[in-house]
């Protein structure tokens, strides 16, 4: 996949198949087969909506939106490239390291704006 974050949606070899050339256009070649790269995924319903991104004939990004049957896809995997993960505080300075002879830096007041 191409973005940071995002889903690898796989199909059944035999949904590939059922689906044959409809579903071509929209599928990239990984190690563990062939999938659809998308930007979000609904799996609330029979069918899987998945999000994707592409291009117009005339190059232009549209945002194509591809419902198949749930009974067809294998393994949905999320790729996630976040910095930090769960409760974090947003308005945290940044980690100084300090040389021995260097002053000192005030701490900052407290943000009691949470």
């Amino acid at each position: 996949m191409s973005e940071t974050s995002g889903y690898a949606v796989y199909l059944f070899p035999q949904a590939i198949e059922a689906l044959g050339g409809a579903i071509q256009p929209y599928l990239q070649t990984g190690p563990a087969g062939p999938f659809v790269p998308c930007r979000e995924v609904d799996t609330g319903g029979a069918f899987i909506e998945m999000v994707l991104e592409g291009r117009a004939p005339d190059g232009q990004v549209v945002e194509l939106e591809l419902m198949i049957p749930g009974n067809m896809v294998r393994m949905i995997v999320s790729a996630r490239t976040d910095a930090e993960f769960g409760f974090v505080h947003r308005h945290r300075p940044g980690t100084v390291t300090l040389e021995p002879g260097m002053p000192q830096v005030p701490e900052a007041p407290a943000d009691n704006a949470d």
